[in-house]
């Protein structure tokens, strides 16, 4: 597997329109190159590029040699890919589809691409030990862009050193900030810190301690930050945060019933967070 040639000069292709593919994108538009945005709903496509044009004049100026790219909604997965320099996967926490799509990647992506997934508890080990290509495939898990810019970075036991070096390299000139992981682990590096604080606060809730608003406002006067645990989860989204903790579940069958309880109330109401313009909190703008 070879790295990558003129990649500034070539596209990227993000897999997903959802809240953090959208986010993706962004990122890689703010060097004056192309990004695709592939999504099997035009809705969430046409969303996604209004939201990449909106935030990239601002984002771009934040970005060493920065300067604002074009980004295009594009249906076909095969015509967004061909010729990218890097494909990131970002579609739903849902393990057989993850393996569907990188089996299709394994064909579709140009033969020096790198192939990434943005999740955000599964090794990438688990959907791409049937591939071809594995060597040039791996987790690039993101947080929030742009407010949130570090990312972890971690190999499915075939990944080359090279790959890995060259994301590691190169993911910097687009104003990111990634981190290596140096062994396998389920949630990454600080996702794993992450899933235990928001795991008790949900817990504390489904006790009837506290409720939400609350423990929010503690954890700020506390810690100093803008938002809390349960703030923080209405951005991700309920249905996302819901699907990675029952994969943490299934793996650890330990752990607490009550935090999925809690997530599933509000999912089965449609309240998923800003997204749908409810969630523990019913304050956002309906977006749509």
């Amino acid at each position: 597997m070879s790295v990558p040639q003129d990649h500034l000069n070539r596209p990227v292709a993000v897999i997903g329109a959802g809240t953090l593919g959208r986010r993706i994108a962004l990122m890689f538009a703010t060097r004056g190159g192309k990004v695709h945005i592939v999504d099997p709903t035009a809705q969430a496509g046409a969303e996604a590029v209004d939201y990449v044009r909106e935030q990239l004049p601002t984002v771009a100026a934040s970005v060493p040699s920065g300067s604002p790219g074009s980004v295009e909604y594009i249906h076909d997965q095969a015509s967004a890919v061909r010729g990218a320099w890097l494909v990131v996967e970002a579609v739903p926490e849902i393990l057989d589809l993850k393996k569907k799509v990188f089996a299709q990647l394994d064909t579709q992506a140009a033969a020096d691409a790198i192939v990434a997934s943005n999740s955000s508890s599964y090794a990438s080990r688990l959907f791409t030990e049937d591939c071809e290509t594995r060597d040039r495939m791996l987790n690039t898990h993101f947080y929030m862009p742009p407010a949130s810019t570090a990312l972890d970075v971690m190999s499915n036991g075939h990944t080359t050193q090279e790959v890995l070096d060259f994301v590691l390299r190169t993911f910097p000139e687009y104003g990111l900030h990634p981190f290596l992981c140096r062994k396998e682990s389920t949630g990454f590096i600080f996702n794993r810190i992450w899933a235990a604080i928001k795991r008790e606060a949900l817990e504390v809730v489904a006790e009837g301690v506290s409720v939400p608003e609350d423990i929010d406002q503690m954890f700020v006067l506390n810690f100093g930050t803008k938002a809390g645990p349960f703030r923080m989860m209405d951005q991700v989204g309920l249905d996302v945060v819901l699907d990675i903790e029952e994969h943490y579940q299934k793996e650890n069958p330990n752990l607490p019933e009550g935090p999925i309880t809690v997530l599933r109330e509000y999912v089965d109401a449609g309240k998923l967070g800003v997204k749908s313009g409810a969630g523990f909190y019913d304050d956002y703008p309906k977006q749509g």
